[in-house]
């Protein structure tokens, strides 16, 4: 499937795990109160709708590449990943915006629980992984993931993202996940 994904540059590449440097890019995001496998569905199906029209500009973000042009609407490619990061009681599921937008050309969201927001620069340690959407393989490799990082002598500055990059009917041992971590390093 051709879908525009996050952009970054490999520092260093070991197995499974990579430290990466993402520079900016815009997000659109919602807030989801619930459990670890329940807010994924709740936050997806928000952005969905954002991107498939209901914005201030009825303007469709479709799902799939390559960009079309409609009659009163414009279609624009889905990216990938998408994430998903604890923030108190609740998720932050995210939606990464196509890299020709700006702030400035997105359409306004009709549905005030989802915002536009610029992500700054970052450096990201990840850790990828294939198999199922659940909790207890995301616990199993977020400690591969923190552990890596200790033994690198590195510092955890933020949250754990865990990005899913394939639609829920790829079979399972196809899908591509994986969680990402902010680091500082000395």
């Amino acid at each position: 499937m051709a879908i525009e994904e996050a952009p970054y540059t490999v520092m260093e590449r070991i197995g499974n795990f990579e430290l990466r440097k993402y520079p900016s890019y815009i997000v659109a995001e919602t807030y989801v109160e619930g459990t670890f496998e329940d807010v994924g569905n709740e936050g997806f199906r928000r952005l969905a709708a954002y991107i498939g029209g209901k914005n201030k500009t009825d303007t469709s973000i479709a799902m799939t590449a390559p960009v079309n042009q409609e009659a009163g609407s414009e279609k624009i490619a889905m990216t990938a990943p998408v994430g998903q990061e604890q923030s108190g009681n609740n998720w932050r599921i995210t939606f990464m915006m196509p890299a020709k937008y700006s702030l400035d050309t997105l359409p306004r969201p009709a549905d005030d629980r989802i915002t536009l927001k610029k992500e700054a620069p970052r450096t990201m340690a990840a850790i990828r992984y294939s198999g199922t959407w659940g909790q207890k393989r995301y616990n199993a490799h977020e400690e591969k993931l923190i552990a890596w990082i200790h033994e690198n002598g590195w510092k955890q500055v933020g949250n754990p993202v865990w990005a899913r990059y394939n639609p829920p009917f790829m079979p399972w041992f196809l899908r591509r996940n994986e969680i990402l971590i902010s680091v500082e390093m000395e």
